[in-house]
């Protein structure tokens, strides 16, 4: 396995992934559920990651080109997706508890765009086109692996903090998290606007 390119994989999808900025959309999202609800949402987001990541890394652009569906266009969903999740979270609608489904949660937006986001996906891709040989291989997945085993321990042992803030902090960071997300869904439309723009004027 080549240690240099596990150590270049690893840094990399760990900043685009940022297990700490996960940490306060997370107990956001999940403030209102129980400690072993919130711990089978943890696992739940980061297993579906890493099949959406594995999935992308083996045929993402055999995928993409099937659906005619370029990168930017998956990024600007994304971007869609999160400013729905955004919007809950700053108009209260997520701190209903009957509104809560653990599964749902999980799969978006945590799974994906969150965790299994365009620039995750984008990158994993670019890895596996330079990737020569199962050893380029093998360090390549071995990185998704523990940079998703480290999102799942951030997540996992943030049940903590839930205490420590109490229904009052959980609600202020809720509205904190619910910006930051529209910050991240605005970003992201805006970066997809920007590509569209730059493809068609070289095209052109």
């Amino acid at each position: 396995m080549d240690i240099k390119l596990f150590g270049e994989v690893f840094v990399t999808l760990l900043v685009i992934v940022d297990p700490p900025g996960m940490m306060p959309i997370f107990l956001a999202l999940t403030g209102p559920l129980s400690a072993r609800d919130r711990h089978r949402a943890a696992w739940q987001a980061v297993a579906l990651a890493l099949g959406v990541i594995a999935i992308f890394a083996v045929a993402g652009s055999t995928l993409l080109d099937y659906l005619h569906v370029d990168l930017p266009a998956l990024q600007a969903a994304g971007g869609l997706l999160l400013v729905l999740v955004a919007l809950e979270l700053l108009t209260g609608k997520a701190d209903d508890p009957s509104q809560q489904a653990t599964s749902n949660i999980a799969l978006v937006p945590l799974g994906t765009p969150l965790l299994a986001g365009p620039g995750a996906i984008v990158a994993t891709m670019l890895f596996m086109q330079q990737a020569d040989g199962a050893a380029d291989i093998t360090a390549i997945a071995g990185a998704i692996i523990a940079v998703l085993l480290a999102v799942w321990v951030v997540l996992r042992f943030s049940g903590g903090i839930v205490k420590i803030l109490r229904p009052g902090g959980i609600e202020v960071l809720t509205r904190i998290a619910g910006l930051l997300l529209a910050a991240i869904a605005v970003q992201l439309i805006a970066d997809a606007v920007a590509a569209f723009v730059t493809q068609y004027t070289t095209a052109s």
